[in-house]
């Protein structure tokens, strides 16, 4: 049965009436609201109390949540069942940042062990590297690391290499040593990755679980031949080495099978940062104790997430705000705004995270569900969001925001003669933004300015417009683990609501088939001058214009 089918839903759908007749600027003035809609736990802390939402509202929720199975569903997930029922899989991701005494069983084989053998391994190789006991062809330390992957082997990886890349711990081991990401086919992505280094002191890592991804793998033949050519063909062995679970396949391009890093078909694309994807070329970069810290965070809110009642959930609160505000107000998108530049690229990771989980059409019994499942996400660092797109925010759609700032900065600055620090600054934006969301300006407040009456409308805001806030003392390396977990289980946690299976990610391959006939057809007009055929009058077009037909 859907889940659309259940009374819990039919009351939460009758319930909106009932707040489409409040105002949040009403409602935050509430002062024991404001307080009950608050949660916290080891230094996040999130204030909800600016979402168009009652306490009524929060109890239907809940019970939506229980009609859902949401604790059944997390319970589940930890235990190993296959809940990934399109392709028969469990769904560990947790298991990647386990404590080594944790048991996390799959098929009764606890998995944790094996997966802190591939974390005994990471850390010896990248201490070997950063030390300058591994060495390549020319007896030069390897100082410069280029990750090839796509999609979740470098969203993951680079939102956290930038996270820490100011953090003042991970400055200091990471001096003397570069990181590049090396994702898109496009070679202008190829000049720019290499620019500036030199095949003496660089080490390729090869991201792909398949060791068949086209883009990346083509990605790697290039950099393998800019190695050869530089060094000789020894260099792939000291030069070059792979995170798959192929090694068949890694053993025939040339990288040898014991430089490379396993994991297991149970860790989702987007949710293997914490795996071998991300804990390899992060731990060249900032040394393996940073990464520790940074699965530690992961693990403090896994373990939260698994334990805590649903009503003091920080990742159950938010995911069930997230349906309420996407599938019962109608709001299609969702923005992220860290008040934090490290944060750049928490938005873009996102996005895979929950838009390719999220985005489907049918329940986990095959049914088309009839309603919208996922939301839109984009976002950028305030205050440089604010001189974009937060004009469509005010005045415009109406689009749920997630601000995420810090009590300290990374690198503080405060200048003599300022009223405040550089970081006071950033942060009373933080805290003026919901505000203007929530409460906006009215007509009498306009006039009360002394605005010239033919420019009242035009001043207005209308205000109502919901976000959640989550504060914590300061980013690093466990504090970004903490924010990767509590994204990653929201998520799930919607997708657990919706009925529909998170996990997989079937949309993603009809456009790589005709990708595969199209490179095909390419193929033969290139190299046989064929003519273009097999394809719809359109692309048969722009076909024959990009050959220059």
């Amino acid at each position: 049965m859907s889940i659309s089918s259940s009374q819990a839903w039919k009351r939460l759908a009758e319930h909106v009436a009932a707040i489409d007749k409040t105002h949040l600027r009403d409602l935050i003035q509430d002062a024991d609201r404001c307080e009950a809609m608050t949660a916290e736990h080891n230094g996040i802390f999130l204030d909800y109390s600016r979402q168009r939402a009652t306490a009524e509202t929060m109890d239907l929720l809940y019970a939506l949540a229980e009609e859902a199975g949401v604790g059944a569903r997390i319970a589940a997930m930890f235990s190993g069942e296959r809940i990934n029922t399109t392709e028969d899989r469990a769904v560990l991701h947790v298991a990647l940042r386990a404590a080594a005494d944790q048991v996390i069983e799959l098929d009764g084989v606890n998995v944790v062990p094996e997966v802190h053998e591939v974390l005994g391994r990471i850390r010896d190789f990248s201490d070997r590297v950063r030390s300058g006991a591994w060495k390549g062809v020319t007896g030069k330390t390897l100082t410069d690391v280029v990750a090839i992957g796509i999609g979740g082997s470098y969203l993951g990886p680079e939102f956290v290499y930038e996270a820490l890349r100011t953090d003042p711990a991970c400055e200091e081991t990471a001096q003397g040593r570069r990181l590049r990401f090396l994702a898109n086919i496009d070679p202008i992505d190829v000049s720019r990755a290499l620019d500036g280094l030199s095949p003496e002191t660089t080490l390729v890592v090869v991201i792909s679980k398949t060791f068949t991804t086209a883009e990346t793998m083509l990605n790697a033949r290039t950099l393998r031949k800019w190695l050869v050519d530089g060094l000789g063909e020894a260099s792939v062995a000291k030069h070059m080495i792979a995170v798959s679970t192929s090694l068949k396949l890694v053993q025939e391009f040339g990288i040898d099978p014991a430089n490379t890093f396993g994991f297991w078909a149970w860790v989702g694309g987007r949710y293997s940062v914490s795996s071998a994807v991300g804990v390899v070329p992060l731990s060249l970069q900032y040394g393996f104790e940073a990464v520790e810290r940074f699965l530690a965070g992961a693990r403090d809110v896994d373990d939260h997430f698994r334990d805590a009642p649903l009503r003091q959930n920080l990742p159950v609160i938010m995911g069930l705000l997230g349906v309420w505000n996407s599938t019962f107000l109608g709001s299609a998108t969702r923005a992220l705004l860290p008040y934090c530049q490290a944060l750049l690229k928490l938005a873009p990771h996102i996005q895979q995270v929950d838009m390719e989980s999220n985005g489907k059409r049918v329940n986990m019994a095959g049914e088309p569900v009839d309603f919208q499942t996922g939301e839109i996400n984009f976002g950028e660092p305030g205050t440089n969001g604010q001189h974009s797109f937060y004009q469509l925010s005010h005045q415009g759609r109406v689009i749920p925001c997630d601000f995420i700032g810090f009590r300290q900065s990374q690198k503080p600055v405060e200048l003599n003669g300022e009223p405040v620090s550089n970081h006071d600054e950033l942060m009373a934006n933080f805290f003026a933004q919901p505000d203007a969301l929530a409460c906006g300006k009215t007509e009498d407040q306009v006039r009360a300015e002394g605005v010239a009456e033919a420019l009242v409308p035009h001043k207005v805001f209308t205000g109502n417009r919901p976000s959640v806030s989550l504060l914590a003392d300061k980013l690093d390396a466990f504090t970004t683990g903490q924010i990767l977990a509590l994204y990653e289980h929201r998520t799930g946690v919607q997708g657990f609501v919706w009925g529909i299976n998170s996990c997989a990610q079937w949309g993603v391959e009809l456009g790589k088939v005709l990708a595969g006939q199209v490179r095909g057809q390419l193929t033969r007009s290139r190299k046989e001058d064929a003519p273009v055929g097999g394809f719809n009058p359109s692309t048969t077009g722009l076909l024959n214009r990009y050959l220059g037909r």
